[in-house]
């Protein structure tokens, strides 16, 4: 058997025994694709105040200026979606993926160990493991190794599993056996572009990130603009709108991941519990969260936003 086949089955094995649903690869390339769109996508300010997405446009369009002697990005998909949601309809609500533990903390750790498997079982092989904290193109990379297609609303989308995953990337410099992308299943949809209440989908795959929820939530530290005043469907970390009314997301499953189980308190409190907020309480039920990101006085502006 060749090699790069022998040790493209050890690590997509590998992956799945450390939770990963899906596992996809492919070459280390110059995304040419990508390169135009992220330029244009930047020169029409969608980023807003994300000013770090300006920052590396080379390394986001090049895995070997990330990883010298780069030959392949393993591109990785983690669920979580959640068993169980939070039991107040009328309270603030949370993105899905800040339920559980902190994902770039549980990612990284599950990364980090798939290298050092790779480096047991085949040799010395150098990497680098990237969860959404680095300049990489994550659902590129992601649609470039068959895992799915970005869809409308600019999520990765897979057709067996919907788009309730984490992405994550180990790039190395190790040849391996590359797969193919596949093709785009929105159809005529437009769901997810009628459902979004703060006109983010500009346009079909073109989302501006500085009109969505996720991003007046989390992202701007200033006042949020009294323009979107009673638009936010009651979310004060995030947005799950575009993905619960795409149709794919009817094939979605409870993920496996005991990191991910959602503390009882935080899916027990009621609109009063949010409204009187502490700091204390923060801390105690937000301690391993992605939620910790706002910081207490942020959470705290977005529940009064709300009001």
């Amino acid at each position: 058997m060749d090699q790069s086949i022998k040790h493209t089955q050890l690590i997509k094995s590998e992956c799945k025994r450390l939770g990963f649903e899906y596992c996809g690869i492919s070459k280390a390339d110059f995304l040419e694709e990508e390169a135009p769109r992220l330029e244009n996508w930047l020169n029409k300010n969608m980023h807003g105040q994300m000013s770090y997405m300006q920052n590396h446009f080379d390394k986001r369009l090049d895995p070997r200026l990330l990883v010298p002697g780069a030959k392949s990005v393993i591109s990785l998909l983690l669920n979580y979606y959640p068993s169980e949601k939070q039991q107040d309809n009328t309270a603030p609500k949370i993105s899905k993926y800040a339920y559980g533990n902190d994902y770039h903390d549980v990612i990284k750790e599950k990364l980090n160990l798939l290298l050092q498997f790779i480096r047991i079982t085949i040799g010395e092989v150098d990497g680098r493991a990237f969860v959404d904290s680095a300049p990489v193109l994550d659902r590129a990379w992601a649609k470039k190794s068959g895992l799915g297609w970005v869809g409308k609303n600019g999520n990765l989308i897979n057709k067996n599993s919907g788009s309730f995953f984490f992405i994550a990337e180990l790039i190395i410099d190790l040849d391996l056996e590359y797969d193919g992308a596949v093709k785009d299943y929105c159809g005529s949809c437009t769901r997810c572009i009628d459902a979004c209440p703060t006109d983010a989908i500009v346009n079909p795959y073109i989302v501006d990130g500085s009109k969505c929820i996720s991003y007046f939530t989390i992202e701007l530290k200033e006042n949020i603009p009294t323009d979107v005043k009673g638009k936010f469907h009651n979310w004060a970390f995030g947005c799950d709108i575009c993905q619960d009314v795409c149709p794919w997301n009817k094939f979605s499953k409870p993920n496996n991941e005991p990191q991910f189980i959602a503390k009882d308190e935080m899916l027990g409190m009621t609109k009063n519990d949010w409204l009187e907020l502490t700091d204390e309480t923060f801390k105690r039920v937000f301690k391993n969260s992605a939620v910790k990101r706002t910081k207490f006085v942020g959470l705290k502006r977005n529940i009064d936003f709300l009001k």
